[in-house]
């Protein structure tokens, strides 16, 4: 493995941190300040390279943030992990919109700065891994099963000129596979001219079909080819040919028969050299049965059906093109890609997506301009994503309620709570509040042991009072340890729900130290 490469003008910061990297079996290679490191890029093979960049953010010679503007134009993909100061917060901002992978607040915890760099890690040998197979196979959509069967079928087509008829919902990427039956056929070598017949308005979806003479009608200062003509010798792609106007089906159908047509106020016919693919997310059977649709024109473009599947029928593609989308929006907006945890390409694995790979484009986009770091991790996600997450388990923490009403699910700072957002997190905590005890259980379930019910009116303090009171007279010999852990727990775990996790914020919110929250949620075992 490539080495970990350590920068700071502190000597025990470097030495800490290279004997704790080593009973972890890292590798790495120390520097004293930025000018050390460029020099050392320039003589090193990028084969040779970091595998990650842990660097202060002042020292002598040159600052962290600098050397992170610069490595990444040499690395754009290498994990930068930024030490600074907790009280700084402005250059952890800068880090952050510098590409950084993650800031570490100084001083920090020895065993959370090998995690964080175990994770960046883990991260970068997970994204070679996945740029190496998109780059092995840049023109596919996809390996699902099946969609593996649409490429045979392409393969299958490649050297025939037949219409085909692509069915799918919307966003599904009807046209993609259009152009790709188009690449792969006799006809590459000609135009590709797609037209959505559902978005031109029905007076002027003819013309755009077929052209227009001059003088045709008001409006027509010239003669005008329309999509048959400007496609001869290629393929025409007809999108949406469900929505297709009753009286234009009968022309089309003509041009399928003979390969013959005229243009609009024209006498002289013009023939179209051309192969159609047309697409639909409708149920055409149903639109003949309906009268809307030709029976003729049908079994017309019928001749070869190509269906292609929702994205919720394809879930293991989702991780390889969640991947391609955030580098092509990075790409688009000149910015360092982001990543992606295993957490949230889970979640993401796990939605219905009922815009298919076109809504999956847009949030990709959507998470290059909002993610606050490099790794969009599960909070990160877009309401509708995190909230599709909250149904089954809000159901079934009420089912569990009903049936003990000391027995609620706990607000507990893991992937699961995560995902519930951070406007509805109180609304939750409030209604448990009315059938809960106030202080959760020692494994960090709601209620004590006896599971004492509070209303509106008692407040938290009579629950205190009634536990306290039972615990007394079992004669417990640790009331106020149990007590303070109850109030600790739930306390912390209300925090962490209500900023989805984050728990330096969470911190600032409860009005303790960084420290202090860090060391809690370990003693209470609620990592």
């Amino acid at each position: 493995m490539k080495p970990i490469w350590i920068v700071d003008d502190d000597q025990s910061i470097r030495f800490v941190l290279e004997k704790a990297l080593l009973r972890e079996n890292l590798p790495t290679r120390s520097f004293t300040n930025p000018q050390e490191v460029l020099n050392a890029l320039a003589d090193t093979p990028e084969s040779e390279g970091p595998q990650i960049l842990v660097s202060d953010i002042r020292m002598p010679g040159g600052s962290g943030l600098e050397l992170l503007d610069k490595v990444k134009q040499k690395l754009p993909g290498l994990p930068v992990i930024i030490m600074t100061a907790f009280s700084d917060l402005d250059s952890a901002v800068s880090a952050f919109q510098g590409g950084a992978f993650e800031y570490l607040p100084k001083p920090f915890d020895l065993p959370k700065a090998v995690e964080l760099i175990h994770r960046a890690v883990e991260e970068s040998q997970r994204e070679e891994v996945a740029e190496e197979r998109m780059t092995a196979a840049p023109e596919m959509l996809g390996q699902a099963p099946a969609m593996q069967d649409v490429f045979r079928a392409i393969g299958r087509l490649s050297q025939s000129q037949v219409t085909v008829l692509i069915t799918g919902e919307s966003g599904s990427g009807k046209e993609l596979v259009a152009r790709a039956l188009h690449k792969h056929s006799p006809r590459a070598g000609g135009p590709f001219v797609a037209i959505n017949t559902a978005a031109i308005p029905k007076d002027l979806l003819e013309s755009e079909l077929f052209g227009h003479e001059r003088g045709a009608f008001t409006g027509a200062q010239t003669m005008r080819r329309g999509r048959f003509e400007q496609a001869d010798g290629g393929t025409l792609f007809l999108d949406e040919i469900g929505d297709m106007p009753f009286d234009l089906q009968t022309r089309l159908l003509r041009v399928l028969s003979d390969g013959h047509f005229y243009r609009v106020g024209g006498h002289s016919a013009v023939r179209a050299n051309v192969r159609v693919i047309a697409a639909t997310h409708q149920n055409l059977e149903q639109r003949v049965r309906e009268g809307v649709f030709r029976e003729d024109l049908f079994h017309r473009l019928n001749v070869i059906r190509l269906r292609l599947p929702a994205l919720r029928e394809r879930r293991e593609d989702v991780p390889m093109l969640t991947r391609f989308f955030l580098q092509q929006s990075a790409k688009q907006l000149g910015v360092e890609p982001k990543r992606i945890s295993e957490a949230a390409l889970k979640l993401l694995g796990s939605f219905d997506f009922p815009g298919n790979v076109r809504q999956l484009e847009n949030l990709c986009h959507w998470l290059t301009v909002m993610a606050p770091a490099q790794v969009v991790e599960l909070k990160d996600l877009p309401p509708e994503v995190l909230q599709a997450a909250v149904p089954a388990s809000v159901v079934a923490a009420n089912a569990h309620a009903t049936e003990s009403p000391a027995a609620s699910a706990p607000m507990v700072p893991s992937a699961a709570s995560a995902a519930v957002s951070a406007a509805s997190a109180p609304e939750v905590m409030a209604s448990a509040s009315l059938q809960e005890s106030a202080f959760p259980g020692e494994d960090g379930s709601p209620g004590g042991r006896r599971g004492v019910v509070t209303d509106a009116a008692g407040g938290w303090e009579s629950a205190l009072q009634a536990e306290a009171l039972a615990l007394l007279e079992d004669g417990c010999p640790e009331v106020w340890d149990v007590l303070t852990r109850r109030f600790e727990t739930r306390l912390i775990q209300t925090a962490l729900a209500n900023t989805r996790g984050r728990r330096i914020e969470a911190a600032m919110k409860l009005g303790i130290g960084r420290n202090t929250i860090t060391r809690k949620i370990q003693e209470l075992h609620l990592e």
